[in-house]
């Protein structure tokens, strides 16, 4: 008699999505074999998967892709944000084919195996979408069994039992370990990505920043180093001392994964010192929600989240609209922020905060991905006008 536990999966489906409320959803598995629990959401972005799944920010996270035709372009080298895909996994509309992409140098399957994540193909991720959309974004089990069979009821439980990302702090788990010098360069087709020889940070002619690293995508310092500036990359937990060994010229704070108000607990007190030392400042964010937070400001957990590479974005000091890339499941209440931080950009969706800037200094953060990776260029402007800050 089989195990009444062990739930068998309908005809030829290997994959399944267990939310926390009890609801299962099947499909077909890809990539590995087993299973996580994490929060569930989705992206609207056409392309740029690989970037997505390796996206420190999207720790604890199972990605629903809006777009149905996910892994046509295979996968490469180049086009990754960290070492490893930090995206627990993905659910996909179509089956995942074989790569049609010059530049690809595996099957996304392959990568996805290799890279142990677990994907889902065959789901209406529009009916997902519309369900995350209407009741938030909930904790998740996606898992994946060749022989599709799952123990429901277990799975259930560890969806219910997972804490969620509210009062998590992921960004220690993300961060790199010790601190190192970024050489590289934007990508350019038939190029690849530029890189400089070692360099010394008392070297004399270009600005030198000490970046913060609580969860950063490589694109970012890439973006740094073409406006011209020198980037010296330290872990989410360095002290102040430790910051200002490296003589920065000026302090950037990377985006990241996790409650901001939990990695605050530590990264506020430097983030503070480091204003009193009138240094220009850029956050990206998650480092734009710990200015917030450092200047006496507000942060709270979104129903759904902004997760795309078409969101229209408002600057307040000309009227222009940009179309950016975002990823957070947090945001800063506008309301909260003193009468020294004044609000620089707001999202056309539903009027959230996206940007800041202290009046009193030079400092100044985007809740959006200027670098995009993947998604538009609209707000690369915003490297140079820092890099210039800090020259100055």
């Amino acid at each position: 008699m089989a195990d009444a536990n062990i739930t068998p999966a309908p005809n030829g489906a290997t994959g399944v999505l267990v939310l926390a409320d009890g609801s299962v959803i099947w499909g077909r598995g890809f990539g590995a074999e087993g299973q996580a629990v994490g929060e569930l959401c989705f992206n609207t972005a056409m392309t740029g998967y690989q970037e997505v799944m390796t996206d420190p920010s999207y720790a604890k996270q199972i990605v629903t892709f809006t777009f149905p035709h996910i892994g046509n372009v295979g996968a490469n080298h180049e086009d990754l944000e960290a070492d490893n895909p930090w995206a627990l996994g993905c659910v996909v509309r179509e089956d995942v084919t074989s790569p049609s992409n010059f530049r690809a140098i595996q099957g996304f399957d392959f990568w996805m195996k290799s890279n142990g994540r677990i994907g889902i193909s065959g789901v209406d991720t529009r009916a997902l979408t519309r369900r995350i959309r209407m009741a938030g974004a909930p904790n998740a089990v996606i898992a994946h069994s060749a022989d599709g069979r799952f123990d429901i009821d277990a799975l259930i439980a560890e969806a219910r039992n997972w804490p969620g990302l509210e009062g998590m702090d992921l960004a220690k788990e993300v961060s790199c370990t010790q601190m190192y010098r970024w050489t590289g360069r934007r990508w350019g087709l038939g190029e690849g990505y530029g890189a400089d020889e070692e360099w010394d940070a008392g070297e004399k002619g270009e600005p030198h920043v000490v970046a913060i690293d609580y969860g950063s995508k490589r694109n970012i310092f890439r973006n740094l180093r073409d406006a011209g500036a020198r980037v010296t990359v330290l872990p989410a937990t360095a002290t102040f001392d430790e910051v200002m060994a490296h003589k920065p010229d000026g302090f950037f704070l990377s985006n990241g994964p996790g409650d901001p108000a939990a990695t605050g607990e530590y990264a506020i007190p430097v983030i503070r010192q480091m204003l009193e030392t009138k240094k220009p400042l850029f956050g990206i964010c998650l480092g734009h929600q710990l200015l917030a937070l450092a200047v006496g400001g507000r942060t709270t957990k979104m129903h759904q989240g902004h997760r795309g590479a078409n969101h229209p974005v408002k600057r307040l000091a000309d009227g222009r609209v940009e179309i950016t890339s975002m990823n957070h499941g947090f945001a800063v209440l506008a309301d909260s922020l003193p009468t020294n931080a004044r609000e620089t950009h707001v999202s056309l969706f539903d009027g959230s905060n996206c940007g800041l800037e202290l009046t009193d200094q030079p400092a100044f953060s985007v809740q959006y991905h200027p670098e995009a990776s993947p998604g538009p260029q609209d707000s690369q402007y915003l490297f140079g006008k820092f890099v210039d800050q800090v020259k100055k």
